[in-house]
């Protein structure tokens, strides 16, 4: 058996809170958990894995500026306006189902969206899943914007290998989730939707 880190040794190793690194727990996308107890031990190869990922090439997209979508983990929740009853990423809820947790309404400026053609989304700076067909958009009368034909390009079902799978028929959205999936992608922002430059995402 290979080393083991506790989460707080492994939020070090990664300079990130151990609230961070829980989000990621908790949505299931790190391979070979241990869990002693309440403890949760992860494998120092895991960690390293998640050190290595690559910042995410943004400069290859062509656009000035990129909105990220930024989610906690997969919870529960009774069914909402949009049909869900669950909100968030997690792997094990498949594509249709997942595609259906990340939609919601946001406050965001849905023509520069647009004009991108893709939305990734984050969990704790990982590009988890991307998604595309943002052409159109709806709002409501709180102001905030939904994206009704939206579709899931891919997702993360192992942060650390990492293993993807892409969900979209059309070869420019999987073009664009292999391209981002597993990247690096850190973001800040007041709600779910911040506004990154390829010049800020580069090392």
């Amino acid at each position: 058996m290979g080393v083991l880190l506790t989460t707080g040794q492994a939020a070090a190793e990664l300079d990130c809170a151990i609230t961070t690194l829980r989000r990621l727990i908790r949505a299931d996308i790190l391979p070979g958990l241990s869990r002693r107890g309440v403890r949760v031990m992860i494998p120092l190869d895991v960690v390293q894995a998640l050190q290595q990922r690559p910042p995410a090439p943004l400069h290859r997209l062509g656009a000035q500026e990129i909105a990220v979508l930024r989610v906690d983990a997969a919870r529960r929740v009774d069914e909402d306006e949009n049909d869900r009853t669950w909100i968030g990423y997690a792997p094990h809820l498949g594509a249709t189902r997942l595609l259906k947790s990340l939609h919601g309404w946001w406050r965001c400026d849905p023509a520069s969206i647009a004009a991108a053609g893709l939305l990734p989304v984050t969990l704790s700076g990982y590009v988890v899943a991307v998604l595309t067909g943002l052409d159109t958009w709806q709002r409501n009368t709180q102001g905030r914007y939904a994206f009704p034909d939206a579709r899931l390009a891919g997702y993360i079902t192992d942060l650390a290998a990492p293993a993807v799978e892409l969900t979209s028929h059309r070869e420019d959205d999987r073009a664009l989730a292999a391209l981002l999936l597993g990247t690096r992608l850190h973001s800040h922002s007041g709600g779910a939707i911040a506004y990154v430059t390829p010049e800020h995402t580069a090392s």
